[in-house]
């Protein structure tokens, strides 16, 4: 079972998380320390999974990739396949990078709300639920075609033919 998601940046700072395990405000930052201090120091030649820690235990193990100045970091119990993990890194990573086209740091700041729906197709309850990435698109293009059916104010446009912005607050008055 998943037991958390974070993202981290190359600086400590969290662009995502997601906890599986309930676990109080302080001890969602402490973990988060934890996880980011023993992966930023780790040499990219070595494997990509480690002990949890010392807020996680041993019973759990911090499976990560490093994508330019982000770490996806998937805490995860033992009875997780390692390699079946970094492959559903790697199609989280796809599916934002079609979803966003090129996704960057940006882009998990301010459409947090858009990668956890993504996360939300692929991860319910710390089970993997959907590893298609066809799939996993299909239900966010299916999402946003929704979300622009329900606002009203997304289908308006402006009219072509309002003219130079100083002919409209003009005085109807006119000086000679």
């Amino acid at each position: 079972m998943i037991k958390a998601i974070l993202i981290i940046n190359n600086h400590g700072k969290a662009r995502l998380t997601k906890f599986f395990e309930r676990f109080i405000e302080e001890q969602q930052q402490q973990i988060i320390k934890d996880c980011y201090s023993l992966i930023s120091k780790r040499n990219d030649r070595l494997c990509n999974f480690i002990e949890g820690g010392s807020v996680w235990g041993k019973d759990t193990k911090l499976i990560y990739r490093h994508y330019a100045t982000l770490y996806f970091v998937f805490a995860v119990d033992v009875s997780e396949s390692e390699l079946g993990i970094l492959d559903l890194i790697q199609v989280f990573v796809e599916s934002l990078d079609r979803c966003f086209e090129n996704v960057c740091e940006l882009d998990l700041v301010f459409h947090s709300d858009k990668i956890h729906y993504i996360l939300d197709e692929m991860i319910v309850g710390g089970m993997v639920v959907e590893t298609n990435q066809e799939e996993i698109i299909h239900e966010i293009q299916e999402q946003n075609r929704i979300d622009k059916t329900d606002n009203p104010l997304s289908n308006l446009s402006l009219p072509t033919n309002m003219g130079n912005i100083s002919n409209i607050f003009s005085s109807p008055f006119k000086s000679s």
